[in-house]
């Protein structure tokens, strides 16, 4: 391999890494099915940049520490296109206001507010199990609406695509299934599938939360914290605290969540380090709340979530670069999305309007 081909080889990487931290966003996203098949990939490619890195070093890899590429060369990266899922979470449900928690009494998006990340977690936690458990039968398709951008990395540099709204149905049939649903944008309606080749289909999991297996998680939030970690895919290199926060955040903003299930998750965000508070957060529609986040030094990157300043429902999120990177100057843009409407509905394809 030639310098120049081993430089590309390390940029495709990094690109790679800074993709998959990256939270989900809308617009031609893809499936939840393909979520793990993309990480498992992108483990690879960071996986050969530590070998190589230790080889510079001096350091000799041994088998684990090679890529899993055919003839002892490292896996080739896909062409990316990173297009992520726009958040929606049944937070948005009943539009429940929560006395007390107003910007304008004083709540956690008031000026001069003094608390802390933790008990303003605690009041979004509390707000989030007040809210009523909707039946959803297994029959049924989860219906979000939602609107965001996109990024894509492959120029080596961040671009971000316009404000595009989509519209998801999402199979609730417990088992592994091959048909997940549909999704449409500007027009254009697609099935969403599982995964190509996968004879048995994708199972309900953090790939494919369905209310159904949602509801059987732990609501003791330091459980819950370490059976997310366990089920959270593991990288070479990467920050595991932001690896389970990213993966709370696409549990908190993507399906319809059961009010205990909500409570405690929002309570065993609280437990992960390096999680603060974000006044000055906004969403892709510019609507500005209650803002909780995380930052990644080894991707540059800032995830917020955005909560209503009075009842506490989640907006949405953003992401953005925190330094000056290859991809981008400090503030860039990264993506965002946010929540238009949300709910259960009988038929895929029919918005709940009709």
């Amino acid at each position: 391999m030639t310098g120049t081909d081993e430089g590309r080889e390390v940029g495709a990487a990094e690109r790679a890494g800074l993709a998959r931290l990256l939270p989900p966003a809308p617009v031609t996203a893809l499936p939840p099915g393909r979520h793990e098949h993309h990480r498992e990939r992108l483990m690879k490619l960071i996986d050969d940049d530590t070998a190589r890195a230790q080889e510079h070093a001096g350091a000799r890899p041994g088998p684990e520490d090679r890529a899993g590429g055919r003839g002892g060369h490292p896996a080739r990266p896909r062409l990316l296109r990173p297009s992520f899922l726009a958040p929606v979470t049944a937070l948005a449900l009943a539009g429940v206001l929560v006395a007390g928690y107003s910007a304008r009494d004083g709540g956690p998006g008031a000026t001069g507010d003094t608390r802390s990340v933790s008990q303003v977690l605690h009041r979004i936690s509390d707000a989030a199990g007040r809210n009523e458990a909707l039946p959803v039968r297994d029959d049924q398709f989860v219906y979000t609406r939602a609107t965001g951008r996109e990024v894509d990395l492959t120029s080596g540099t961040a671009v971000v695509g316009p404000l595009k709204e989509s519209e998801y149905w999402f199979s609730q049939r417990p088992g592994p299934q091959k048909k997940l649903g549909l999704s449409r944008t500007d027009g254009k309606t697609m099935p969403v599938n599982a995964e190509l080749g996968d004879s048995e289909g994708t199972r309900p999991g953090l790939s494919r939360p369905t209310y159904r297996w949602l509801a059987t998680l732990p609501t003791e939030p330091r459980q819950l914290l370490d059976y997310l970690t366990e089920l959270t895919p593991k990288f070479a290199g990467e920050d595991r605290d932001h690896a389970v926060f990213t993966s709370i955040g696409h549990l908190i903003g993507e399906p319809l969540l059961p009010p205990d299930t909500a409570s405690a998750l929002f309570e065993a965000v609280a437990l992960i380090p390096g999680v603060t508070r974000a006044p000055d957060a906004v969403d892709a529609l510019g609507r500005k709340g209650v803002g909780i986040a995380r930052e990644d030094d080894r991707s540059a990157t800032r995830t917020e979530w955005v909560f209503d300043p009075d009842d506490l429902t989640y907006l949405g999120w953003s992401s953005r670069l925190t330094r000056d990177t290859e991809y981008g100057e400090k503030g860039g843009l990264l993506g965002d999305g946010a929540v238009i409407e949300r709910a259960v509905v009988d038929t895929a394809g029919v918005p709940p309007r009709d």
